[in-house]
């Protein structure tokens, strides 16, 4: 079938397979900021961002004290967190400074700039803030031309509304 998707599909939320439902709490609300929504005791929690029922749902069904998978090995590469602007990704990179917790990567894609890092389970996480359309690098035919560049992590730091 060569019908496209409708255009306002988005993703909904993503549910990740953790060791330890408070460990992966500390890290997704406690260092990142999002809300707890709904707790299913030691089993599942349920976090957002800004009231919505779930963006991220955390589960030991499979998992309970489980190791990450061995690298080789299929799944999931990251799930990626859209923040709205530059200075909310900024406020992102100092709490995982205050955390202590080192990123895997930072890149400016030309569309987006972005913070790769992994959560307590080993989970890839990318963080991230795209740019206005208009800003996109496109080659001469229009085409988009997406890039992978180091980010300046000191500029994006300076762009931190938190003190």
């Amino acid at each position: 079938m060569d019908d496209p998707i409708h255009p306002e599909t988005r993703i909904g939320h993503v549910h990740l397979k953790v060791a330890e439902i408070d460990r992966a709490l500390g890290f997704y609300c406690g260092v990142l900021g999002f809300a707890l929504m709904q707790r299913l005791g030691t089993q599942a929690a349920f976090v957002s961002a800004g009231g919505y029922h779930h963006h991220i749902g955390l589960n030991t069904w499979e998992s309970a004290g489980g190791r990450p998978p061995a690298p080789g090995t299929t799944g999931l590469y990251h799930l990626a967190i859209l923040y709205p602007t530059r200075a909310a990704l900024a406020d992102a990179l100092l709490r995982l400074d205050a955390a202590g917790i080192p990123l895997d990567g930072a890149s400016d894609h030309g569309v987006s700039e972005a913070l790769y890092l992994r959560d307590p389970d080993g989970n890839g996480v990318e963080l991230y803030r795209d740019r206005p359309r208009e800003d996109w690098p496109r080659d001469a035919d229009g085409d988009l031309v997406m890039v992978t560049r180091r980010l300046d992590l000191a500029d994006l730091r300076r762009a931190a509304s938190l003190p």
